[in-house]
């Protein structure tokens, strides 16, 4: 069944030459293959894969999100390599020098170029 298979996110980029900065050189993920038009990046166990789109995307919504230890640490790494973490001050979420408590976890976001949101929990 399905459930006993890892599943890969599928994000939607108008330039993959930006992706594939942003991804590889900002984020640290490893090319696990790469193609004209998809770019296929293994992190932890599983794969992100990055297609080319003539549209982008058009959802605010967070697309993927990583699972880590230290969202603290994993935020301030981010920004020593050049990557924005969002402030968010919405009703019922708000974050604290990028940091937000969202109740079963902290959070944080990021944004790709081709303006897909990414989220770091560190699950309580």
């Amino acid at each position: 069944m399905l459930g006993e298979h890892p599943v890969s996110p599928v994000l939607l980029a108008t330039d993959l030459a930006e992706a594939r900065h942003f991804y590889h050189d900002l984020l640290g993920l490893e090319i696990a293959a790469e193609n004209d038009a998809l770019i296929t990046f293994r992190t932890g166990p599983s794969l992100l894969l990055v297609s080319l789109s003539s549209t982008g995307t058009a959802d605010t919504q967070t697309q993927a999100s990583w699972t880590v230890t230290d969202v603290w640490a994993e935020a301030d790494a981010l920004r020593a390599r050049g990557v924005t973490i969002e402030d968010i001050d919405q009703p019922g979420l708000a974050t604290d020098h990028g940091i937000a408590d969202a109740g079963f976890a902290w959070a944080a976001w990021i944004t790709d170029p081709a303006g897909n949101s990414l989220s770091i929990l560190q699950l309580k």
